[in-house]
């Protein structure tokens, strides 16, 4: 009978042993395997997502190594350098905040296909061209695409099309979600004729509708043309 209440007390003690043990993985360890498991790129990655990081920053002048997929010291000091001059966290590592700026589709970041450079910044700036100018002249809607690229070749704004889109209160369509709006053919159009080159705003880093217009000072701004209901200033 002693026999049978220590094996008892045993198999309950091993029950609670393995008990213990599940509870402690899932309150210390399961955390731990999620913030390993969350979209982040750092010094030592491989892979067609770290060549298009690569891309991201070679386009804009912030890298000048070569495109080999290996986050190295070049581009783990292109990331610091870009993070500094978008007010994000500088520390080398391209996590989600700093892959939004550079315009890279965190979403879908394992697929090398979606995390084509050219492709993310041009549905980026068709999605705002259509929330921003969406029923306006052709002419107007690639003016709106060129305002967002002129912006970041100007150092008063951010340097990637992400930055500028993104930056607090700059867009209405961010403000109002017109930027999720159904894209039409015309937007996507635009965004494609802008990234070519065709600026028909004429170098302008501000636009804005005076029916709609809320602010005072952006009437200060020196007019360079009128395409449709958008005025384009310096």
């Amino acid at each position: 009978m002693t026999k049978k209440i220590f094996k008892f007390r045993k198999a309950i003690i091993l029950v609670l042993v393995i008990l213990v043990t599940y509870i402690g993985n899932s309150i210390f360890i399961a955390p731990y395997n999620n913030a390993v498991q969350a979209i982040a790129y750092y010094y030592g990655s491989k892979g067609n997502a770290v060549g298009t990081i690569q891309k991201k920053l070679k386009s804009w002048g912030y890298y000048n190594g070569s495109i080999d997929n290996v986050y190295g010291y070049q581009t783990f000091t292109a990331v610091k350098y870009f993070q500094s001059k978008n007010g994000l966290k500088v520390d080398g590592v391209a996590g989600d905040a700093t892959l939004k700026a550079l315009g890279i589709n965190t979403a879908s970041s394992n697929s090398s296909s979606q995390l084509s450079g050219s492709s993310q910044d041009e549905l980026l700036l068709a999605r705002i061209i259509n929330g921003e100018a969406r029923g306006e002249p052709y002419e107007g809607q690639v003016a709106v695409g060129s305002v967002i690229l002129n912006r970041t070749r100007d150092p008063r704004f951010p340097s990637s099309i992400a930055g500028v889109v993104y930056q607090p209160g700059a867009f209405t369509a961010i403000v109002d979600g017109q930027i999720h709006a159904n894209l039409e053919q015309n937007s996507i159009n635009a965004a494609r004729d802008a990234l070519n080159g065709w600026d028909p705003s004429g170098g302008a880093v501000y636009y804005f509708n005076p029916a709609t217009a809320t602010s005072n000072w952006i009437w200060s701004r020196p007019l360079i043309k009128v395409i449709g209901k958008h005025r384009f200033c310096r």
